[in-house]
């Protein structure tokens, strides 16, 4: 997808960013690169409390566990329908990791404090994971707020209507803002929507997720493909914001 030394791409109709006044964050894998290792601690952990839950060794809990993923979208989804289990219990639970091998990124703070207009973080994680991650990355000061699966009442995306929470309880404009986010599908309705979409890949392949989570798919519905979300805000954005 990338030429050697290329980081970015854009489709030929893409949407700009000069209108843009609200920028939209997902959290993992978006925010952190994958040699910081979160991911692999949450699923791990997720992994772990199915096994609890069930009585199950750890190959047959991993693969109900995606299971799980590929029919509801999030493994909390598929346990709350299946299992009335506490979403708080398994969110607290899931994201008990070690956060030393988040590393402080002077460079994407910088680009994100630059951005003109409101910053908010929408993920399929809870708060508490999320502002712990943004603190020690050294961005949490620069976001208004974070909408999590709680806020979304527990519907993951790529959901329609938790877009449409988002959206409604920060009354943001679809039209004059941007997101995103490091998985393709979670940009189709935003795209449908009239946000600007950009997907955040790895720089090199990550073995601890599937192949549809990391590729640089060129659809319809995705305006912008990066490696190196830093570089991309300094270079294809905060450049035409003037």
């Amino acid at each position: 997808m990338f030429l050697p030394g290329e980081s970015h791409l854009s489709s030929s109709g893409s949407r700009g960013f000069s209108r843009v006044d609200t920028w939209v964050f997902d959290l993992d894998n978006t925010l952190y690169p994958s040699d910081a290792l979160v991911w692999p601690q949450v699923d791990e952990r997720i992994t772990l409390y199915v096994m609890q839950l069930y009585g199950l060794d750890g190959i047959s809990a991993r693969a109900l566990q995606k299971h799980f993923y590929h029919r509801y979208g999030t493994t909390l989804k598929a346990l709350m329908v299946e299992e009335n289990v506490d979403p708080y219990h398994f969110l607290d639970f899931a994201h008990d990791i070690d956060h030393s091998t988040i590393r402080l990124d002077a460079a994407l703070g910088d680009a994100i404090e630059q951005l003109p207009g409101r910053k908010l973080i929408l993920t399929n994680g809870s708060r508490r994971h999320a502002e712990k991650v943004a603190a020690k990355l050294g961005i949490l000061d620069h976001f208004e707020d974070v909408f999590d699966i709680a806020a979304a009442d527990f519907v993951p995306k790529p959901e329609r209507s938790t877009y449409e929470r988002f959206l409604d309880r920060h009354r943001v404009d679809p039209h004059r803002s941007a997101l995103f986010e490091d998985i393709a599908r979670n940009l189709v309705v935003p795209h449908e929507i009239g946000m600007a979409t950009v997907l955040v890949v790895p720089r090199t392949i990550d073995p601890f997720r599937e192949a549809f989570e990391q590729e640089a798919v060129k659809e319809p519905h995705i305006d912008h493909i990066t490696n190196d979300l830093a570089a991309f805000l300094c270079e294809r954005v905060l450049p035409v914001l003037g």
